[in-house]
C-alpha cells in the first residue's frame, strides 16, 4: 500500500570487503535511503507507518508545531500532511550567533489505497500526530478454509 521496504538491521557480524562496500556506494547512489541524508530538508515531517488487521496508522513527529498549524488532506488516494511555521519574531537585526530552527511550509504525502475515506481519524498529543487509516473491506485480510479431501 504504502510502496515501503521493511525494516532490517544489520547484525554487522559479516565480513568487511572494502570492493563490495565500494560497489554498494555506486549501485546505491540514487537509491532514497543513501540520498535521504543530502537531502534531509525535502522530508522534515518523519513518520512511521503501521498495519493491522483492521487498519493503518501513521505517526509523524513535529515537535514544536501547533496543531491549528497542521493540514491534513485526503485526496484521490492521497494522504498529504502540511505545516506552515511562520517565524514570530519581526525584527530582523537581532543578533544572532546560530539560527537552526526553520520556518515555512512542509508537507508530506502518502499513497492510501484500500482506505475507508470517511473514517479516517486524527489526533495531535505531545509533537505526534496520529492518523488512523481503516481498511475498506475488500483491503481486510480474509481467510477461507479449505477441505481437503
Amino acid at each position: 500500500m504504502f510502496g515501503l521496504v521493511p525494516f532490517s538491521r544489520k547484525n554487522g557480524l559479516s565480513a568487511r570487503n572494502d570492493f563490495l562496500d565500494l560497489n554498494s556506494f555506486f549501485d546505491n547512489f540514487f537509491n532514497d535511503s543513501f540520498t535521504t541524508g543530502f537531502f534531509q530538508a525535502s522530508h522534515p515531517i518523519k513518520a512511521d507507518i503501521r498495519e493491522t488487521e483492521k487498519e493503518y496508522l501513521i505517526e509523524a513527529d513535529m515537535p514544536g508545531v501547533k496543531k491549528e498549524d497542521i493540514k491534513l488532506e485526503l485526496r484521490d488516494g492521497v494522504l498529504t500532511v502540511g505545516i506552515e511555521r511562520n517565524e514570530e519574531s519581526e525584527d530582523k537585526r537581532e543578533n544572532y550567533i546560530r539560527k537552526e530552527r526553520r520556518y515555512g511550509s512542509y508537507c508530506r504525502s502518502f499513497q492510501v489505497d484500500g482506505v475507508n475515506q470517511e473514517n479516517v481519524t486524527a489526533a495531535y498529543k505531545d509533537g505526534v500526530l496520529t492518523v488512523k487509516l481503516p481498511k475498506s473491506e475488500e483491503a481486510k485480510p480474509k481467510t477461507h478454509r479449505i477441505d481437503i479431501n
